[in-house]
């Protein structure tokens, strides 16, 4: 165990990369050494984000300037394909943890099929582990690379994940609904989706082809040992953050609803960040603004031997940097809860 770790954020100016810098510069046992960008260096993070005003902050520099003798951490929040490549150059004691899709797919044929370009890194692949913290926890700290889950996988896999390994529904017939706020899809927006009115309508987009179905179909299939492929729609939704999974679901023998909701309580009672409601209970991402915590409820259908559940999280931080920061303290072993409340 570490007394502290020195950590560089790469993509310090997009969304997740704020996030990121806002929670570890209260992490009491993290020092930030660099904050990377490549358009905005020499600049002062502080320009970025108010909430960073009062703190004090390296300026932004070039990753190609870092002293990876000083670095035990780097967070990489970065556009597809950028991890890979400084995956390549860092030194073996350097641990990544990278949010982007670079090494959540462990079938480089597959990545190549759903982003469209060879994998660089492909003998780093087996070095990484995918990892939503609260079912990886005891094999965190073997890996150099962490891959954290996309943000609308993570909201679905939380519920999910412990019902298929329970066999408790019928995994060939599970659809989604997901919604999220508009800075999941980062600060380029306008460039990736011309809809009109769109931030004061709900849009959606993906539809029968999302790249997150990829990651989705990889881990769900690992537990049933045979292919899944769940239906999947995302939209976007006039808000800047949060996502709201609605997931509609098929009980196996005589499951119902009621033994679901109390099956997700129990195994989750020691888990900090996941939070099951009360049973029919509607909820919102209001309840999870913010936070890194993730906030379930299994509610009744109305069409026998079917459950509906609602999952909420904020995609920024549960979904992205909080998630980032969580997997690191377990991999380190220090408090769960350190920088994230």
């Amino acid at each position: 165990m570490r007394d502290s770790l020195n950590v560089a954020i790469a993509g310090a100016t997009g969304y997740i990369g704020l996030e990121l810098i806002k929670l570890l510069s209260n992490h009491p046992k993290v020092k930030i050494k660099y904050l990377c960008a490549t358009k905005s260096v020499g600049m002062s993070i502080n320009k970025f984000d108010k909430r960073l005003k009062k703190k004090s902050f390296p300026k932004i520099s070039n990753i190609k300037k870092l002293n990876w003798k000083n670095i035990n951490v780097i967070f990489t929040a970065l556009p597809n394909g950028e991890a890979q490549k400084i995956a390549k150059i860092i030194p073996g004691d350097v641990k990544i943890i990278d949010l982007s899709a670079d090494f959540r797919l462990k079938n480089y044929t597959t990545y190549k099929k759903w982003y469209g370009f060879n994998h660089k890194c492909k003998n780093l692949i087996s070095k990484s582990i995918y990892s939503i913290t609260e079912f990886k926890k005891n094999d965190l700290h073997k890996y150099k690379i962490i891959s954290c889950p996309g943000c609308y996988p993570t909201s679905i896999q939380i519920p999910l994940v412990p019902l298929i390994k329970k066999r408790m529904i019928i995994v060939n017939n599970i659809i989604v609904d997901s919604k999220s706020g508009y800075s999941g899809a980062g600060k380029n927006i306008n460039n990736k989706f011309k809809y009109k009115n769109l931030y004061s309508s709900v849009s959606a987009y993906g539809v029968g082809a999302h790249r997150h179905m990829a990651e989705l179909d990889q881990e769900l299939s690992k537990i049933t040992k045979k292919k899944i492929n769940i239906t999947f729609t995302p939209h976007i939704i006039p808000t800047f953050r949060g996502i709201l999974s609605t997931i509609y679901l098929e009980n196996k023998g005589k499951v119902n609803s009621k033994m679901i909701y109390k099956f997700l309580k129990k195994y989750y009672r020691k888990s900090f960040f996941v939070k099951v409601t009360k049973f029919n209970k509607p909820i919102g991402t209001g309840n999870v603004m913010n936070t890194n915590f993730c906030q379930i409820s299994v509610c009744n259908d109305r069409v026998k031997n079917r459950t509906i559940i609602i999952s909420a999280i904020d995609n920024l931080i549960k979904g992205g940097s909080g998630q980032a920061i969580q997997n690191m303290n377990v991999a380190y072993k220090f408090n769960e809860k350190l920088g994230l409340l």
